[in-house]
């Protein structure tokens, strides 16, 4: 490849030269991350994958089998084992524990980690995972309250002179009217109400909720009355409440174990300057005791049995596993144990390999057998040709790239002969010089001069010598 230089009057660029900033540059643009285009298992009503389903490729064996797995958790029969993915490097362990934390829904917890986090000097390993664990737990709090709902027809604050001095006035009380679809009601409130009616700021229109017993005051939305014809609106429009103002009403609250343990860990101190510096400066993690779990434990039994909570049982993610040591590896063998315990995902790609902090223990995937007889086991598969150009499609679907004749085929073939990784990784640099030389999709001769530029891992592993240098000094 000859890069020639140009006088400055030129239009004509050189490839790695950077190429100017463009009037919407300044916009603000979504983040792609590598899974964005997994939605799903893709599976059919009958547990069968399809063939190209929610983002899915391939993979069929495996996401039929985690779909079981998901419809073992659903009906909660899957407590005490754990998943194991195992495969190569690149054939979607990651995508898979995605697609599954998905599958059981948005509020089901999910707390992704890897195996290397444990290591801290902060607080001990165990007590990583029993965070993640007690992260991965969810509380689901019904609580039946009375309140005052509608639509705010009315809001006037009521002045009286200040008793404590002569001069200026104070609000003795606020009158709210409210309004839903079988009538209307005027309520006489404490001048505390009015203050949250402003913090909210709530003004006539607006659609609200007032607890009885605490005078919590929280702003629905905006009457879908005052909803206007815009493409776009900043305001959520909600409908006129049914029912009467008065009524009891059933709310929702979603937290985790570890948002108990945490918020019972760090006691509050006082609103004075003094203590909120020395909050500030203390250490950033604590570590929560076995006794304070217990008790919140205690305490989370209660409300299930008085039929106030429900416990949802979320997913940990723990990659690359073998990370992990020996006493991380006992430690999770009590915890899937444990009354209170998620569902496990764990995922290696490792064969045969030693124990982490033994010397003389082998074993598969580098676990110790006790936990992979817990385990349920499945293997992903590498992907065809044909299965890599159509991953490069979707990707470039997500990015919003557009390609040329025979370009996938180019991308397809540059994966198989190094890896799926390598071909998605060359995508966003074969848009950038398609960008540089005034296309707007990218075509072979883009991937061509990739090539030139980069090398993937295994041309640079077969470029390295029997002394362990590269062959040829310092040059390829």
């Amino acid at each position: 490849m000859k890069v020639t230089s140009t006088p400055s009057t030129s239009t004509t660029v050189a490839h790695n030269a950077v190429p100017p900033p463009s009037a919407s540059s300044t916009a603000r643009s979504s983040r792609i991350a590598p899974h964005s285009h997994i939605k799903g298992l893709g599976l059919t009503a009958e547990g069968l994958a399809a063939s190209d389903g929610a983002g899915f490729v391939g993979q069929a064996n495996a996401r039929e089998a985690c779909g079981v797995v998901v419809e073992l958790v659903k009906t909660r029969k899957f407590s005490g084992r754990a998943l194991l993915l195992v495969g190569a490097p690149g054939t979607g362990k990651t995508a898979l524990a995605l697609a599954i934390s998905h599958e059981l829904g948005a509020k089901v917890p999910f707390c992704p980690m890897v195996g290397s986090e444990v290591y801290s000097t902060e607080v001990k390993k165990t007590e990583v995972l029993a965070e993640a664990f007690r992260r991965a737990i969810g509380l689901r709090i019904k609580e039946t309250k009375e309140v005052y709902e509608g639509e705010v027809t009315e809001l006037t604050p009521t002045e009286a002179e200040n008793p404590l001095s002569g001069y200026g006035k104070t609000v003795s009380h606020v009158i709210v009217g409210l309004k839903t679809v079988r009538g209307t009601k005027q309520l006489r409130l404490d001048p505390t109400i009015y203050e949250a009616i402003l913090k909210e700021k709530i003004v006539v229109g607006d659609v609200i909720y007032i607890e009885q017993n605490t005078g919590a005051v929280k702003r629905v939305g905006r009457s879908d009355a005052y909803a206007s014809s815009y493409d776009l609106e900043s305001e959520t429009y909600v409908p006129l409440p049914k029912g009467d103002v008065h009524k009891r009403k059933e709310l929702v609250q979603d937290v985790t174990l570890g948002d108990l343990d945490a918020a019972n860990a760090r006691p509050q101190g006082g609103q004075d300057i003094m203590s909120v510096m020395g909050s500030l400066v203390k250490s950033g993690r604590t570590e929560v005791t076995d006794k304070l779990r217990r008790e919140v434990n205690k305490v989370v039994k209660g409300y299930v049995d008085q039929g106030v909570a429900e416990v949802v049982p979320g997913v940990v993610f723990i990659d690359e596993v073998h990370m992990l040591d020996i006493e991380c590896y006992t430690y999770l063998n009590s915890l899937l144990e444990s009354p209170m315990a998620p569902t496990v995902v764990l995922a290696t790609n490792r064969g045969h390999a030693t124990v982490r902090g033994t010397t003389d223990i082998i074993a598969p995937h580098g676990i110790p057998v006790d936990l992979l007889d817990r385990c349920v086991i499945v293997k992903t598969d590498g992907y065809s040709r044909d299965q890599i150009g159509k991953v490069v499609q979707l990707r470039a679907n997500t990015e919003g790239l557009k390609f040329g004749p025979g370009v996938v085929e180019r991308f397809a073939e540059e994966g198989e002969k190094s890896s799926m990784r390598y071909a998605l990784q060359l995508l966003t640099p074969a848009a950038i010089l398609a960008d540089i030389a005034g296309r707007s999709q990218i075509e072979a001769e883009d991937i061509n001069e990739m090539g030139e530029l980069f090398i993937d891992a295994k041309t640079s592993a077969a470029m390295i010598g029997p002394d362990g240098g590269f062959i040829g000094g310092n040059s390829f």
